[in-house]
């Protein structure tokens, strides 16, 4: 378990004090770079993601709480939406990342909350509960630093993003969450 939180602490180290520290960030960038900035930044990051992959078979896989029956469900339908919202983020914006503002943020918080409906072991709500917590800080440090907002392009940005979205929700029920998470989704 240890191994799991020092990566926890570690990934959501890095990513928080740097999103709501920027005077801090600004003044590490200038003493030492932006490349090298960015390299320990993905160093530390990395090894957090890294403890965490290790340590997840041996964290507490004991029950805090008993998901409830309907949430698996619920979270198959929020997972759809979680993922067309991160297409939505990387693809040419559309009206859905013009509505969403911060589409990327607003995945991570679905697909967190869409986890903790479905999982009530405390390895899971250590790990969910600690990306919708981060993606929460994150937001409203974005608010508060008034980011550019995006500006709504076409339908076909729109549907690209719903399409690359759907797309990527079908190979992950389908196939590839087994070798992401470890766990069938559905019965083959």
């Amino acid at each position: 378990m240890s191994l799991y939180l020092l990566g926890l602490f570690l990934f959501f180290f890095a990513h928080i004090a740097m999103a709501t520290a920027r005077p801090i960030r600004q003044g590490i960038i200038n003493t030492i770079g932006a490349l090298p900035y960015k390299g320990a930044y993905s160093l530390i990051s990395g090894a957090g993601l890294a403890l965490i992959i290790i340590g997840w078979s041996k964290a507490d896989a004991s029950l805090l709480y008993a998901a409830p029956s309907w949430g698996r469900h619920v979270a198959f339908l929020l997972m759809w939406v979680a993922l067309i919202l991160l297409a939505a983020a990387y693809l040419p914006a559309g009206r859905i990342a013009a509505g969403a503002k911060h589409p990327m943020l607003a995945g991570v918080k679905i697909w967190a909350f869409a986890h903790l409906l479905a999982n009530g072991e405390v390895r899971s709500v250590l790990l969910f509960g600690s990306f919708l917590v981060f993606a929460v800080i994150d937001r409203i440090a974005v608010k508060k630093r008034a980011a550019p907002t995006r500006t709504a392009g076409g339908p076909i940005n729109d549907g690209l993003a719903f399409a690359v979205g759907t797309a990527v929700y079908l190979a992950i029920l389908f196939h590839l969450h087994p070798y992401i998470a470890g766990v069938p989704l559905v019965a083959r």
